[in-house]
């Protein structure tokens, strides 16, 4: 690998941010999700997260934000990312197969003030699929971040797609995104806090 190489990845990374950056719709988007976290938390309610593989690390990444801290110190956000509990996990997969992991938790866990944020770069994953069905059942406000086709999911939950097809930009902005959301609802929840 050289510099160029480098370079190269770097600046297509900063090409997605850009057209980010430039989309108005987008931008409209996730100030609608940041305001609806705020009024879930607010209301007493939680941020859920559900992701596969990298995205599941980047559910637990941002949960982890708003339970311990993200910009300042300050009370703890509730917040949790699905699928976090391995004996829940594999017992669930076990019994009720893996697409049901993330309702299957929902049905414990979910409660209509809460907000559930559901990332997968292709939108295609049957497990999120089934726990926004769930979500919708339980009265809760759902959000997707996803890639630019939306996959399957487009149409079933309010998407917001992140002006590309690569898997690794995607992901780029889907925790940028995160950040914003989680910025913001910090933010406003504790604004008269000093920081």
């Amino acid at each position: 690998m050289n510099i160029d190489l480098l370079k190269s990845e770097i600046e297509a990374s900063i090409k997605v941010k850009q057209e980010l950056l430039e989309d108005v719709f987008l931008l409209d988007q996730i100030l609608d999700i940041s305001k609806a976290c705020l009024d879930s938390l607010r209301a007493g309610g939680k941020i859920i997260f559900c992701g596969n593989g990298g995205s599941f690390a980047d559910a637990q990444h941002l949960s982890a934000e708003f339970t311990s801290r993200f910009l300042f110190d300050r009370p703890a956000l509730a917040s949790v990312a699905l699928g976090t509990n391995s004996s829940g996990l594999t017992a669930m997969s076990n019994d009720y197969g893996y697409e049901s992991i993330f309702s299957r938790e929902l049905e414990a866990l979910g409660k209509p003030e809460d907000i559930l944020i559901g990332i997968t770069t292709s939108g295609n994953s049957s497990n999120i699929i089934k726990g926004v069905a769930a979500a919708k059942k339980i009265g809760i406000t759902t959000f997707i971040l996803t890639g630019q086709s939306g996959g399957k999911l487009k149409g079933l939950a309010d998407c917001v797609h992140m002006p590309s097809n690569h898997t690794a930009r995607i992901q780029e902005c889907h925790i940028l995104v995160g950040h914003i959301i989680c910025g913001f609802a910090e933010k406003e929840m504790f604004k008269d806090m000093p920081n």
